[in-house]
């Protein structure tokens, strides 16, 4: 029997009951697995004569074929199953990307995964499919473990066995390192964001003096930098030493942090890792020098590290374009990578990535691409998208809740959305209310509102709008594929990929 057979046996005695995903079967010693859609949910189904009996489930049937007694076993989508057929499925364990062009795809709900698997298949990029940060993790009410698991399943049920990154985005914590290292994830990009001085320009320079003096190691920094000159791009660049205090000020206690991290990973991680350093989330552009200092010290604690986040000039705002001027950005880019490439051995890394087209064929001339990109709530939007299509009265009342909840949910976005410019929803007609999706006000209110359209309860504990969500999403799948799939395609061609 091979697996298209087996399909073909399963669909005669349960064909009204479940829908198996073809491209998910797979055959191990004579015994076969797929995933299978029944009415509200999906399952695992293991049909052969000795693997059923490794994994937990319901045997739901059994035949005989030849001289051998057959199971059918039915399995949830469990935890426990998933890390059993990534014993027996090498290509479900992510793996270090390296310095290749990467592509990460949050993914806020954990139902998006296949669509970005059709989107990424056969590009000329490598694909990281396991990426929430913690903030979001913590605003959607779910764990990294949950993050990882649902990527492994989407990968299992589209039958992707290429090689794909797992990045625990945006680590401010030593705990939440140490979860993620024990989940398995592969790429580890730490926000130090806590530890910059981000203050600066408020301090005079008698107080940022006494800072600086204060700080250790601050005469060996000196005698590194101070007499060191840098020709890049026809640009020379070299450190005075205010210009050194305002670089050091701000930024070494984040490097340090950084650097205790990579220590604990080095000595913890028992294969390979990716390694990311974001800056980006500072009030401040990084100037050039302050991306020399952040490389050549990462360099010379022994850091190896394979992607730089840098804040870049303009405005990365969520889930819309670039804001600000192109040419600067372009000239500002221009230096960044070259000194990428004089210093070597790391990517440069765009965050806030999503829906950045104006920005996207720059940055891959610029950095030859040599680059990594991060997305995430771009997807969460095409799936509002769906929403508003199949379900206006649910999107409706989304979309209500959402202008509630707007001032408290922006708190932690640099944003300059307008409220008041988002057409009344009274006036639009339910055909045309995805196009919401396409207005940048209305795309960041439910960009920013996520967190508590999906975790707000009412009074008796029930969740207000995410069952119903998921609902939607569960039975609109291959739409919600299709737009998710359709919309990472356009930033993937922007990006000569």
């Amino acid at each position: 029997m091979n697996g298209k057979r087996a399909v073909e046996e399963f669909k005669k005695e349960f064909g009204k009951r479940y829908s198996p995903y073809l491209q998910s079967v797979r055959e191990v010693n004579h015994d076969f697995l797929f995933m299978v859609r029944g009415e509200k949910r999906k399952y695992l189904i293991i049909m052969g004569g000795s693997l059923p009996g490794e994994f937990k489930g319901s045997v739901i049937g059994r035949k005989k074929e030849g001289n051998t007694q057959l199971s059918i076993k039915l399995c949830e989508l469990s935890h426990e199953t998933i890390e059993k057929l990534r014993q027996i499925f090498p290509w479900l364990s992510p793996s270090p990307l390296g310095l290749k062009a990467s592509f990460g795809t949050g993914d806020r709900l954990g139902l998006a995964t296949p669509g970005h698997i059709r989107a990424l298949r056969d590009r000329r990029v490598l694909a990281v499919l396991a990426q929430q940060s913690i903030r979001e993790i913590s605003r959607t009410k779910r764990t990294l473990g949950e993050v990882m698991d649902s990527a492994l399943w989407g990968c299992f049920q589209d039958g992707y066995e290429g090689p794909f990154g797992a990045d625990a985005d945006h680590i401010k914590e030593m705990d939440d390192l140490k979860e993620a290292v024990a989940i398995g994830y592969s790429m580890f990009t730490i926000d130090p964001s806590d530890f910059v001085r981000a203050d600066l320009n408020a301090r005079g320079k008698t107080e940022i003096d006494q800072i600086y003096q204060s700080m250790e190691g601050m005469d060996k920094l000196e005698r590194l930098y101070l007499k060191r000159k840098y020709g890049i791009k026809g640009n020379k660049l070299h450190y005075e030493k205010d210009p050194l205090k305002n670089i050091t000020v701000p930024y070494l206690p984040a490097i340090r942090f950084a650097i205790e991290c990579y220590e604990y990973l080095r000595d913890y991680m028992k294969g390979g890792f990716d390694f990311e350093v974001s800056v980006d989330e500072t009030p401040f552009p990084t100037n050039p020098l302050a991306h020399i200092f952040i490389a050549e010290e990462l360099h010379r604690s022994q850091v190896d590290f394979q992607n730089l986040a840098l804040r870049f000039v303009g405005n990365f705002q969520k889930g819309i374009d670039y804001i600000g001027n192109l040419d600067e950005f372009e000239r500002e880019l221009d230096l960044h990578a070259a000194i990428a490439r004089n210093f070597g051995g790391y990517k440069l890394s765009l965050h806030s990535g999503s829906d950045k087209f104006s920005v996207y064929p720059i940055f891959k001339e610029k950095t030859r691409g040599l680059f990594h990109v991060k997305t995430a709530g771009t997807s969460w939007l095409e799936a509002v998208r769906v929403i508003a299509r199949k379900d206006p009265f649910l999107y409706r009342r989304l979309h209500e809740f959402a202008l509630r909840s707007f001032e408290k949910d922006r708190s932690s976005y640099q944003v300059t959305t307008d409220i008041s410019r988002i057409p009344d929803l009274t006036t639009i007609p339910g055909k045309k209310l995805e196009t919401l999706m396409d207005r940048e006000d209305s795309r960041q209110l439910l960009h920013l509102t996520y967190g508590s359209l999906l975790s707000t309860r009412d009074e008796e504990g029930n969740f207000l709008y995410r069952d119903e969500i998921y609902r939607d999403l569960f039975q609109y799948e291959e739409e919600h594929y299709r737009a998710v799939s359709s919309h990472i395609d356009k930033h993937l061609q922007l990006l000569g990929l």
